[in-house]
């Protein structure tokens, strides 16, 4: 087919634009821009004006934990626990008898009162309530959710807040959270498999071809190659695993990159503090929480790199990060030869000193701009007169550093364009922008969010760029979003989305 008669934004500096595209089976044939005998006689598509752009890749998502969260109850922007307890409160109906209540998005810095088991025993009685906190580094429980565990919740590189009589409080936080959710809350796989579903076509109206995913630790490669099976998978997945596996891994001799072109196995995921929000991000003045130790981190990579797995890992508070860079440049005679694609994600908070290490080492920073604007308010509240260093997309760009984008939904949504935006900036309200320094051009972000996750994920020959030879993943917006102002970019919507030469969104014809 020919999409014509509008504008074509390649992202290729050679040819940056075009007024048309030609495609054939699932790649873009040798026609951008002259089209008219790039292939026998073809379906012609009228754009009206419209702009194709190079899909959308989300580098940070957590998919099958967004896709079940959109059913669950949603405590983002609550401002109090009375609040809180009273969206449990209207949620409680919709729960199956011996079933279990799930929430998440709450926020509880500037709570007059802490969040407690005996204010969620106060509704909910018997049934069993978990709550994620907004970073998925905390789980608010009632009683009747702690009891589940027998007295079992101390595990290493978790905190369990206990009162001054020694007793949970109900709030868990980092390992001991994680732990807890997947012995204890059940959430089933056919429940996994229909949430994705909606997911998968929520996500392709939002523009997404791609996703790298970060959700290894609960299995989701079970499920994206039972959606695969069906034929229900209609976007690219670059697949984690948990850093732990890597021995076994090794044993094995399974390499990154086993799968096809819609998924793929491809990195492993390690940890290496907590978070903001949680107040467990490993900070220079000593606070925070541990869970994976500089000398860890160098015995995965050693493990890693001669099995061919790239390292993924999550790094907030500056000491974290710090540590993260040291093991990465400790180990760089061993995985760069290799060319492996390493990565820290998040990169909140970074030292001045440590921002040119990541261009030096050669670790890609794989941030999500939404954050920025999201956290601004915890950020200057907790890290005070550090704040100059935070979400530094703009100060890593021009130090030459790697910079993806993604959502880390569903702590934010997953919703590229969004990202994009906050990117641009650094506002996702009426405010002015939060460290205005640090806003990215919208070619930057667009390269962040198309280029960028495409070459961590060794796709960068056939992905990312809307050029001859390489796969026609592209979305159609109703406008082109480079004639317009940063403040206008609210108004570009998503019309159609196609993946492998086929549209997963919205074919046309369009009115």
């Amino acid at each position: 087919m020919i999409l014509e008669r509008g504008v074509v934004r390649t992202l290729e500096t050679a040819l940056p634009a075009a007024s048309a595209l030609a495609i054939a089976g699932d790649r873009i044939a040798g026609g951008v821009g002259t089209h008219e005998d790039a292939l026998p006689s073809p379906d012609r598509v009228d754009l009206g004006g419209r702009c194709v752009v190079p899909g959308f890749s989300d580098a940070h998502v957590h998919f099958p934990t967004w896709a079940v969260a959109r059913g669950e109850v949603r405590l983002e922007g609550v401002s109090s626990v009375e609040e809180a307890v009273a969206r449990v409160r209207e949620g409680l109906g919709s729960v199956p008898e011996g079933g279990w209540l799930r929430g998440r998005g709450w926020r509880d810095a500037g709570w007059r009162e802490q969040p407690s088991r005996e204010a969620l025993d106060e509704v909910a009685g018997a049934v069993p309530v978990a709550l994620l906190a907004h970073d998925s580094h905390s789980l608010w429980l009632n009683s009747a959710a702690l009891a589940r565990a027998n007295g079992d919740l101390e595990v290493e590189g978790g905190v369990v807040e206990r009162d001054a009589a020694g007793e949970p409080t109900g709030i868990l936080r980092e390992e001991a959270c994680w732990i807890f959710r997947d012995r204890h809350v059940e959430i089933t796989d056919e429940e996994y498999l229909d949430a994705m579903r909606d997911g998968l076509r929520l996500a392709a109206a939002r523009g997404v071809t791609s996703v790298h995913d970060k959700d290894g630790w609960i299995g989701a490669l079970r499920f994206w190659q039972a959606l695969a099976a069906e034929g229900a998978l209609s976007l690219r997945v670059w697949q984690s695993l948990p850093a732990d596996h890597v021995e076994r891994l090794a044993e094995l001799g399974i390499r990154s990159g086993l799968g096809d072109g819609m998924l793929r196995v491809g990195y492993l995921k390690a940890f290496m503090d907590g978070t903001l929000g949680s107040q467990t991000a490993r900070m220079l003045d000593g606070t925070g929480v541990e869970i994976t130790s500089r000398e860890a981190l160098v015995e995965i990579l050693r493990q890693a790199a001669p099995a061919g797995w790239p390292v993924a890992v999550h790094a907030i508070g500056d000491l974290a990060n710090r540590e993260a860079l040291d093991a990465f440049e400790e180990t760089r005679a061993e995985w760069a030869p290799l060319g492996l694609r390493n990565r820290i994600e998040h990169a909140q908070l970074v030292a001045p000193e440590d921002v040119g290490r990541f261009a030096d080492v050669g670790v890609a920073a794989s941030v999500q701009f939404s954050h920025a604007p999201s956290d601004r308010d915890v950020a200057d509240r907790f890290w005070v007169g550090k704040t100059d260093g935070a979400y530094a997309y703009r100060s890593l760009w021009d130090s030459g550093a790697v910079v993806a984008n993604g959502s880390d939904a569903p702590i934010e949504e997953l919703d590229p364009l969004a990202g994009i935006r906050a990117g641009v900036l650094r506002t996702i309200d009426d405010r002015p922008a939060w460290h205005p320094e640090q806003t990215l051009t919208l070619e930057q972000a667009f390269e962040a969010t198309c280029v960028t996750p495409a070459w961590l994920s060794y796709d960068e020959h056939r992905r990312g760029k809307l050029v001859p030879g390489y796969l026609a993943d592209l979305v159609v917006l109703d406008r082109d979003p480079f004639e317009l102002q940063p403040e206008e970019l609210a108004d570009v919507h998503v019309v159609a989305t196609m993946v492998g030469g086929r549209w997963t969104h919205n074919p046309p014809p369009w009115d």
